[in-house]
C-alpha cells in the first residue's frame, strides 16, 4: 500500500457503509416479520368464528397459506443479511488487520488477508443479493394478499336504499 493514511480509511469505508446497509435491511425485514405474525394471528383468529364453507373462508385460508410462505421468505431474507452483516463486518477489521500487516513489511501475511477480505467481502454480497432477492418474492405476496382483499371489498354489493 502507498504511504497515504487515508489508504487504511478508503479500504475500510466501504465494508463500514455496507455493515451500516446490511444493518437498516436486518432492522425492516425484522419489522416486516412481526407484522407477518401480527396479521397471521388475525387471520387465524378470524378462521375460527367463520363458515367453513363460505367464499370468505377459502380467501382467508388463501390468505394464510400466503403469509405463512411470507414468514418463512421473511427468515430467509432475515438470515441472509445477517450473514452478509457479519460478513462486512470481519471484510472491514481484515481490512484493518491487512494494514497493519503491510506497516510491518509482512508481504506473504498481507496477501493472505486480502484474499481472505476479498472472500469474506464476495460472500457478503453474494448474501445481500440473494437476501434482496428473497424480500421482492415476499413483497410479491404481501401485494397478492392486498389484491385478494381489495377484490373481496369490492365484490361486497351495497343495497341501494329502498326509498330513494
Amino acid at each position: 500500500m502507498p504511504d497515504n493514511p487515508f489508504a487504511v480509511l478508503t479500504a475500510v469505508v466501504a465494508p463500514a457503509i455496507l455493515t451500516n446497509a446490511c444493518s437498516v435491511l436486518c432492522l425492516g425485514t425484522g419489522n416486516r416479520l412481526a407484522r407477518v405474525v401480527d396479521r397471521t394471528r388475525v387471520i387465524t383468529a378470524s378462521l375460527g368464528s367463520g363458515n367453513f364453507a363460505s367464499a370468505e373462508y377459502k380467501l382467508l385460508v388463501s390468505q394464510l397459506e400466503r403469509q405463512r410462505a411470507r414468514a418463512h421468505l421473511l427468515l430467509r431474507a432475515l438470515r441472509s443479511f445477517y450473514a452478509c452483516l457479519g460478513s462486512f463486518a470481519s471484510t472491514a477489521l481484515l481490512a484493518i488487520a491487512g494494514s497493519a500487516l503491510t506497516l510491518y513489511d509482512q508481504e506473504l501475511a498481507f496477501r493472505l488477508t486480502a484474499i481472505i477480505a476479498f472472500a469474506a467481502g464476495g460472500f457478503g454480497v453474494a448474501a445481500l443479493v440473494a437476501g434482496c432477492a428473497l424480500m421482492v418474492k415476499e413483497t410479491r405476496f404481501a401485494v397478492q394478499n392486498l389484491d385478494e382483499e381489495a377484490e373481496g371489498a369490492a365484490s361486497v354489493t351495497v343495497q341501494p336504499n329502498s326509498h330513494l
